[in-house]
């Protein structure tokens, strides 16, 4: 299945209903804690770190020591909710996480904006060159690619 399309803007309802569904069907257990991470990632709109989240968090009273929370991104993770920007260590939310997909990230240099671009025929030409070169990629594999975003584009 070929798929071309941007993500970027997830309305936070949607979001939220669609993880509470997808760990529902996986018999995940969505804590208290999980779906506040998951929150926050959301409401965002932006990636963001771990320490980021530990700010909002006491913005709302709460002290989940570190550990706590990077242990939460990783079950969000596992379960497709939410990608891990590699470059700048941050944690952005997966726009469609029902489905296995493939494609990359179009991360804006200057504002940090980052959008997932799903599109099959490129994760496939990624797997393929990698094979090619002697290397195993993960299934699901998302690289990111910086550039500048339209707004920042526009500024200058």
């Amino acid at each position: 299945m070929h798929t071309d399309s941007v993500h970027g803007h997830t309305d936070p309802a949607t979001a939220l209903a669609r993880a509470e569904a997808l760990c529902r069907e996986r018999g995940a257990r969505f804590t208290p804690l999980r779906r506040r991470v998951f929150e926050l990632v959301v409401e965002a709109g932006q990636p963001l770190t771990a320490y980021e989240l530990l700010a909002r968090f006491a913005e709302d009273g709460g002290n989940p020591a570190p550990p706590t929370v990077y242990r939460a991104l990783e079950f969000l993770q596992a379960h497709g909710l939410v990608h891990r920007l590699a470059s700048q260590n941050r944690w952005v939310v997966c726009d469609h996480p029902s489905d296995p997909h493939g494609g990359l990230f179009l991360v804006c240099r200057t504002c940090g904006r980052a959008v997932e671009w799903a599109d099959e025929g490129v994760a496939q030409a990624l797997h393929t060159s990698a094979r090619a070169a002697g290397f195993q990629l993960p299934v699901e594999v998302l690289p990111e690619v910086e550039g500048l975003c339209g707004d920042c584009v526009d500024a200058h």
